[in-house]
C-alpha cells in the first residue's frame, strides 16, 4: 500500500546523531531507510502543509520529502515512536498526500478503466485499496479509494505520483467524456489529511464526536463532524494498527491536531515519516517507488487479493491482458518478506539463493523495532517464493544468511466485524 518516497537518505543528516545512541536506536532509525527516488530540494523551493509551524513548535525534524518540508522524527527516537504507535498511538501529517472526488453518474465505470478494484460491487460508504495500472499491468500508483454514492468516489493518492496520477486521469478523464460520460473531479488542496493510528485511536477519536465509531468497520467512510468540524472520516492506515485517516479542512487542522493529543493525555504522540516507515515495513505494506514500480504487476507484488472476481472474468482496464494471463499462469517474480542477519539490508541489495545464484533484489529493508530483527521485502523468481526458503543477502559486498517469512511480520489489528 500507499505511501511516498525516499527517507533513508533525507534523513540521514537530521538523525545522525540518534544513530550513534545505545538501545537499538541505530538500528530503528534505519527502519526508514528507503531509496530516494527524487532529488533535494532546497527549503525555498518545498510545499509547507498547514501544520508545518506546529510541527516545528514541536520539536519537528524537517526533511525534504516528494517536494514538501516534512517531519521525519520528533524529539523522541523513531524506534520509540514506532514502539508508541504499537502500544497507544500516533498522529502523522499526512497532507502532502492528494485527496481528489469524481462525481457524476459514470464516475465509477469511468474509474473502472484505471484500476484493479471492483468499484460497482462496493457498498456506499466503503472502500478497498487498489492499483492504477498501465497498459503493460504495472502500477502505476497504489490508492485507497472510497464509495461516498454511486455517482461520489473519493480517492487519496501519493505525494510522489501525484503529477503523474492528475495527469493519467485526466487524460482519460477527457477522452471518456468526449464519448458522453457523465464524470467530473474535484482535487482536495482546500483540505489537510491527518492519520490516527494505534490502539488508543478510536477511545480518543470517539471523544470528540458524537458518531458512534464501533459501527464504523475498516475500509468505512462517513462524512461527519470532529471536534465541531466537518470532515471525511476514514477507517484505514498505514500502520497495520486500528486507526483513521482524516480530512479536515486545512484552516481547522492544527485545532484538530491539538484536540487528538490532548484528549489522549498525552498518550498519542505526534509522529513522523521515520516510524511510519518502520511501522508499514512490520506490516509488510509496499512504499510505492520501492516495492512497486511502473515494471511490476499487482499480480507480483501479492495484491492479487484486491483485484475483484468480477474485473478477473471481465478484465477491462488498462493492462488486463497482462493481469489476467500472470492470474492464470502465474507471474515471474513475486513479492516476499524475509528475515536476515547482519546489518539491515536496504533496497538494491541483490537477493541470492542458498548455493549463491542470483533471485532478485530487496525494495525495502530494515531493523524491527517491535521484533528486534531485520526484516524486508523483495522480489524474486518464482518457484523460490515458498516461505521457509534459505536465501543470501548481499550488503557491501558480503553475504548474510536470510530466510523467506509470510508476511506481515507484525499481525495487523484492523477493526473488523467479528
Amino acid at each position: 500500500m500507499r505511501r511516498g518516497v525516499c527517507l533513508w537518505q533525507l534523513g540521514q543528516s537530521i538523525i545522525r546523531s540518534s544513530l550513534s545512541q545505545p538501545n537499538g536506536k541505530k538500528a530503528a532509525a534505519g527502519a526508514a531507510a528507503t531509496a530516494a527516488r527524487r532529488g533535494f530540494a532546497s527549503d525555498a523551493e518545498l510545499k509547507k502543509t498547514a501544520l508545518y509551524d506546529f510541527h516545528v513548535e514541536n520539536g519537528g525534524k524537517m526533511v525534504p520529502f516528494a517536494g514538501w518540508s516534512m517531519p521525519i522524527q520528533y524529539k523522541d527516537s523513531i524506534m520509540d515512536s514506532t514502539l508508541n504507535c504499537r502500544a497507544n498511538g500516533s498522529l502523522f501529517d499526512v497532507s502532502h498526500m492528494c485527496g481528489l472526488s469524481l462525481k457524476g453518474k459514470d464516475c465509477v465505470p469511468f474509474l473502472e478503466t484505471l484500476v484493479i478494484a471492483d468499484v460497482a460491487g462496493l457498498a456506499p460508504g466503503t472502500g478497498s485499496l487498489t492499483v492504477f495500472t498501465n497498459e503493460k499491468g504495472g502500477a502505476i500508483d497504489d490508492s485507497v479509494i472510497t464509495k461516498v454514492k454511486d455517482d461520489h468516489i473519493y480517492l487519496v493518492v501519493n505525494a510522489g505520483c501525484r503529477d503523474k496520477d492528475l495527469a493519467h486521469i485526466e487524460s482519460h478523464m477527457k477522452a471518456f467524456k468526449a464519448k458522453g460520460g457523465d464524470v467530473n473531479w474535484h482535487i482536495h488542496d482546500e483540505r489537510s489529511l491527518l492519520a490516527l493510528q494505534g490502539p488508543l485511536a478510536a477511545s480518543v477519536l470517539q471523544l470528540l464526536t458524537k458518531h458512534d465509531l464501533s459501527k464504523l468497520y475498516f475500509g468505512g467512510f462517513q462524512m461527519l463532524d470532529i471536534n465541531g468540524i466537518h470532515c471525511f472520516l476514514t477507517r484505514t492506515g498505514y500502520t497495520g494498527e486500528d486507526g483513521f485517516e482524516i480530512s479536515v479542512p486545512s484552516e481547522r487542522a492544527v485545532d484538530l491536531a491539538k484536540a487528538i493529543v490532548e484528549k489522549s493525555e498525552g498518550k498519542v504522540r505526534l509522529t513522523g515519516l521515520g516510524a511510519r516507515d518502520s511501522l508499514r515495513l512490520e506490516a509488510g505494506l509496499c512504499l510505492y517507488g520501492n516495492d512497486m514500480e511502473q515494471h511490476v504487476t499487482p499480480v507480483e507484488a501479492g495484491l492479487t487479493w484486491a483485484i475483484g472476481k468480477r474485473r478477473r472474468a471481465e478484465g477491462g482496464f488498462l493492462g488486463a491482458q497482462v493481469i489476467l494471463k500472470q492470474l492464470e499462469e502465474g507471474p515471474p517474480i513475486r513479492r516476499v518478506g524475509f528475515f536476515s542477519t547482519g546489518p539491515p539490508p536496504r533496497s538494491h541489495c541483490e537477493i541470492l539463493d542458498a548455493g549463491g545464484k542470483g533471485l532478485g533484489e530487496v525494495t525495502s529493508g530494515g531493523f524491527s523495532p517491535c521484533l528486534k530483527k531485520n526484516i524486508g521485502m523483495g522480489y524474486v523468481k518464482s518457484g523460490s517464493h515458498k516461505n521457509g526458503t534459505e536465501l543470501k543477502i548481499v550488503i557491501r559486498g558480503k553475504t548474510y544468511d536470510g530466510v523467506i517469512t509470510k508476511m506481515p511480520f507484525v499481525p495487523t489489528k484492523y477493526y473488523k466485524p467479528s
